[in-house]
């Protein structure tokens, strides 16, 4: 029915997707997405599956340029976490291609990646909590992924995300995916409004244990492989160790004082990127009674903790706004959700007129560990009508 490129992890959810998008009758170009700055380089040299060249994979071959293909097959790192771009994963995601038969290509973005570690530390350093798979989202899975689908004339772009695609009229909307314990949706708001009716999620409609089944009756090997959980180029260590590893000049400089909401000083720590909104373990002080981290104040080094209470807001402001809709026509009442494993929280979003990228919401209970740094994503129900980054 149509060609469509689809992100293939190496995971389940990708790989029943493929065979979702065979079943549907559509022409399939698999592409692994190798990023992570720790994996190696993986996948022979791009060809068909089965070693047939194909109309299809004549173009992906010949799209390297902006987009380089890889070759060379090397061991995944041993130590390396449970993410989603190893030589393993890629290795997986060319078995799975090559027992659909679809052609199966590996991109090397990792010029592109370094954008999204870059934005990573930088956000740590600054004091904020960021997100770096809503940035990947945004920037490679339904950025750059399209950039390679334009070169190979492909209608369409698909991922294994747990969220759904709905047609209303002539126009494609984003929603909550099925299975609400894998939904997906708050992490894909900031795609752009024009390539909503190019992405297809075949995975969205249904609950995760239904395609664990599908890849067990398929037979793929990777039907009992576990999801990935893990910030994929944080391959080992805690992430602050990271940020000290990129920013080699900044150990020391960040270390401070940890001090109570009335202004007690009660430890010290040797650097507030290994702290975030709301962090209750690792503190490295004992109070007696549970306290949590209610603000970094990077102007001092400081990282102020108190009591649960301390981290009640009435609301936030956001700016970077990405809309899938017109924001005056946003609904008088909303959800917002303010993490990743959150759930839309009853509240109302007044979008600054002048400049729309910029708003607030203004909950209708006050909410604990609001997070600068991280994603506030709009929904009426269960459709997702877009969002902006906490301040």
């Amino acid at each position: 029915m149509a060609r469509v490129v689809l992100a293939m992890s190496g995971g389940v959810d990708s790989s029943v997707a493929a065979h979702l998008l065979l079943e549907a009758g559509h022409e399939c170009i698999g592409v692994f997405m190798r990023h992570g700055e720790e994996s190696s380089r993986v996948c022979s040299t791009p060809s068909a599956a089965g070693g047939e060249p194909d109309a299809a994979g004549q173009s992906a071959g010949q799209s390297a340029g902006a987009l380089p293909v890889l070759g060379g097959l090397h061991q995944a790192r041993a130590d390396h976490k449970q993410g989603c771009c190893t030589a393993s994963d890629a290795a997986d995601a060319r078995r799975v291609a090559s027992k659909m038969g679809i052609p199966f290509y590996a991109l090397d973005l990792q010029e592109d990646f370094r954008r999204i570690v870059d934005y990573f530390v930088d956000d740590y350093l600054s004091g904020r909590t960021p997100n770096p798979c809503v940035k990947c989202n945004n920037w490679i899975k339904f950025g750059r992924l399209f950039d390679y689908a334009d070169g190979v004339d492909a209608d369409f772009v698909a991922t294994g995300h747990y969220a759904r695609m709905v047609k209303n009229g002539d126009q494609s909307e984003l929603h909550r995916g099925l299975d609400s314990n894998k939904d997906q949706s708050y992490a894909l708001f900031g795609i752009g409004a024009e390539r909503l009716n190019r992405m297809l999620l075949p995975v969205g409609g249904f609950e995760k244990p239904r395609i664990r089944e599908m890849a067990m009756e398929l037979g793929m090997g990777v039907a009992g492989k576990r999801d990935s959980q893990e910030i994929c180029f944080v391959t080992q260590g805690h992430h602050s160790d990271f940020v000290k590893a990129r920013r080699p000049e900044m150990v020391g400089a960040t270390a401070g004082e940890i001090v109570t909401t009335d202004g007690k000083v009660v430890g010290t720590h040797a650097g507030y990127e290994a702290f975030t909104i709301g962090q209750r373990k690792g503190l490295g002080v004992a109070m007696g009674t549970p306290h949590f981290v209610v603000r970094i104040e990077t102007e001092t080094n400081r990282v102020v903790i108190g009591r649960q209470e301390s981290l009640a807001r009435d609301g936030l402001t956001a700016n970077e706004a990405n809309w899938l809709v017109d924001p005056a026509t946003l609904p008088d009442r909303v959800g917002v959700q303010i993490r990743y494993n959150g759930s839309p929280l009853p509240a109302r979003v007044f979008v600054d007129p002048v400049n729309p990228e910029q708003f607030t919401v203004e909950f209708d209970e006050p909410q604990l560990a609001i997070a600068p740094g991280q994603a506030a994503v709009v929904f009426d129900d269960t459709r997702v009508l877009g969002g902006g980054w906490i301040q």
